[in-house]
């Protein structure tokens, strides 16, 4: 496989499981314990596993840093505070997914798989981005194929889960889809997280495509199912962003 995953843990045990685990499989892993190394070892990551807690600089930092020089390297979280306020700051800072510990393999396995499928344009599954034609809706324009979203000719910088939102979206205007079905379908139905998970992705992918996110005119709220994609900018919206 192309790549290499970096993984960011400081336990010992837990690292050494992680690289048996990835290895197995067959990808090329390197594995690192603090928050300098990552930093530094980042930009040859295919995929980024990071721990949320870190000695010196925490995975929040981490994410965040890393953030500003890319949005698009899938990252995905380890954390060991499910539910808690860190995973939401993690999910808002850039973060594709995230992964309690303890973990099933399989679970591991498979999150990383689709966000690597999905950042290599690779098949898989009914929502693969197949299709090479670009998808305009007004100055927004999708490149399924290249991974890359224009806005009035701005390249945009997003995440590959952001990513995936939009064109899940763009290729299904006017429908809507409730928050479980952009879960199953972005994410995967092995994803055992939280509903707000989307209401966090959909407000940071609303600010990067909407001129003004409190009254969008692309990603709408349809109030007791979950959201809908309008494909005509120029529509005139009550749409707010969820609670």
């Amino acid at each position: 496989m192309d790549g290499r995953i970096l993984c960011v843990e400081d336990n010992p045990d837990i690292g050494k499981l992680l690289t048996t685990i990835l290895g197995d499989a067959g990808y090329r892993v390197d594995w690192v314990a603090d928050g300098h190394q990552a930093l530094e070892r980042w930009p040859q990551a295919a995929l980024i596993l990071l721990d949320l807690m870190l000695p010196g600089i925490d995975g929040l930092s981490v994410c965040r840093e890393i953030r500003k020089q890319d949005a698009a390297v899938p990252l995905i979280m380890l954390t060991a505070k499910a539910g808690t306020q860190d995973v939401v700051r993690g999910l808002e800072i850039g973060a594709d997914d995230y992964i309690t510990k303890p973990f099933d393999s399989r679970i591991l396995l498979a999150r990383v798989q689709a966000l690597l499928r999905r950042r290599g344009g690779m098949p898989g599954g009914p929502d693969a981005l197949a299709e090479q034609a670009p998808i305009v809706c007004g100055d927004l324009v999708i490149h399924s194929s290249r991974h890359r979203v224009t806005l009035g000719g701005r390249v945009l910088a997003l995440t590959a889960k952001e990513f995936a939102l939009l064109a899940l979206f763009a290729r299904h205007p006017g429908r809507a889809f409730s928050r479980g079905e952009l879960l199953n379908r972005v994410w995967g139905p092995e994803f055992d997280g939280f509903d707000h998970t989307v209401n966090t992705h959909i407000n940071r992918l609303r600010g990067k495509i909407e001129n003004d996110p409190g009254r969008p005119c692309h990603i709408h709220t349809v109030w007791g199912v979950g959201y809908r994609f309008d494909d005509a900018p120029d529509v005139e919206t009550n749409g707010t962003p969820p609670p």
